[in-house]
């Protein structure tokens, strides 16, 4: 006798989906289109088919515990290629999205976050927290004289944010992924073939040198603004540990004025000081560009896909958004201060940068960018697992 599977749909789940922005998931009438056309899908359970016939049924344990949606780079060839205009690719998407506000610790933050709707909590959080310390610390106030952005927030009051908040969203996104983790086993229910270590190794290459993303034919532009965006956030993460280590081992703070103290770290040579001080400005400049041009690109395809009748969810929008005002405040901020622009613009504008910057940093578990850590983790899996292939 054959055994019986017993499943049950979660038709608010279904509900969620398409409000969510998989509205065409029901078009689907399962002719496999998507996972011939997909040049990532591995040959053992190859996606988006059976992603597609899961999500109508509102099996939502299953696609939320499941690896193989985080395998799915959201290049969208199978939605191009869809003759009923399903649009697999932003199904997936927005299931990505549904794990992340799935495993979020704690839970409501996963909501405030991942829900565009809730934007204006996200930001308040960080303007009420930021005023306050100001107040308390008695900077609530533009300084007089030229624009200095420490003597309006002091190093030591972002610090005090920073450092604690980080620190926290890290262990928040460590209970996250521990149980995305245990859900990508228990759905599994296979033993692993390969070590963590090595498969870790492996996907990081691919991660960094974006080799399967390139095998996607219809957006090969995407990968571009992938790559700025990516090493643009790379470039600045460096640049702040840089920045780092010039406050606090160097004892040299911005705007890296080359006194008798500079001198004094550089052996006396001011070649040497201001050397230095050129190519950390040059590779801080060129990490934002970086993150500018890629930031503009990816709203620029975002655009030209709407125009092919492909779908962006409001979660894809906002982070685009943020990733945009990031770099473009940052950037303007250092034009204002070296330019001669009115204090009062020069310094809201570093509040704002300072805000978003919040949100990128302290959000990160709830937000778009947490999808690196998933797919890394989903990838890493897969590859124990032994069931990708090479491309």
């Amino acid at each position: 006798m054959a055994q019986e599977t017993v499943f049950t749909p979660d038709v608010k789940f279904v509900r969620e989906l398409q409000k969510a922005g998989a509205d065409t998931l029901k078009k689907c009438y399962q002719c496999a289109t998507c996972s011939v056309v997909c040049p990532l899908a591995p040959d053992d359970k190859p996606f988006p088919r059976k992603e597609m016939l899961m999500a109508q049924w509102g099996l939502k344990d299953e696609l939320l515990k499941s690896s193989d949606i985080w395998l799915c780079h959201n290049c969208n060839d199978c939605s191009k290629y869809c003759p009923r205009g399903a649009k697999p690719g932003d199904v997936l998407s927005i299931l990505r999205k549904a794990v992340i506000q799935e495993n979020a610790f704690p839970k409501f933050m996963g909501k405030i976050v991942g829900d565009p709707n809730n934007i204006w909590q996200a930001l308040l959080i960080p303007v009420v927290l930021f005023l306050v310390i100001l107040g308390v610390t008695g900077h609530l106030h533009i300084p007089e004289g030229p624009v200095v952005f420490s003597k309006f927030v002091p190093v030591p009051v972002i610090d005090g944010v920073f450092v604690p908040l980080s620190l926290l969203a890290v262990g928040m996104f460590a209970i996250s992924m521990s149980r995305f983790w245990k859900n990508m086993a228990e759905a599994s229910g296979m033993q692993p073939k390969a070590e963590f270590m090595p498969s870790l190794v492996e996907t990081l290459k691919e991660i960094m040198t974006h080799s399967k993303f390139r095998k996607c034919d219809e957006n090969k532009d995407r990968s571009v603004s992938h790559v700025l965006v990516f090493y643009g956030f790379i470039g600045l993460g460096i640049t702040t540990a840089w920045a780092v280590f010039n406050l606090y081992i160097l004892h040299w703070e911005l705007p890296y004025a080359i006194d008798e103290h500079a001198l004094s770290i550089f052996g006396g040579s001011a070649v040497v000081a201001w050397a230095y001080k050129i190519i950390f400005k040059l590779f801080a400049n060129a990490s934002a560009i970086m993150l500018l041009a890629g930031g503009t690109l990816v709203i620029m395809n975002r655009l030209k896909e709407r125009s092919v009748e492909t779908t962006t969810s409001s979660f894809d929008w906002l982070f685009a958004a943020i990733v945009l005002l990031v770099g473009l405040t940052g950037f303007l901020a250092q034009v204002m201060r070296v330019t001669g622009f009115p204090p009062v613009l020069a310094y809201s504008t570093y509040f704002i940068h300072l805000v978003l910057v919040f949100y990128i940093i302290v959000y990160l578990p709830y937000s778009k960018l947490a999808h690196f850590v998933y797919r890394t983790a989903a990838i890493t899996y897969t590859k124990m697992l032994k069931r990708d292939v090479e491309m």
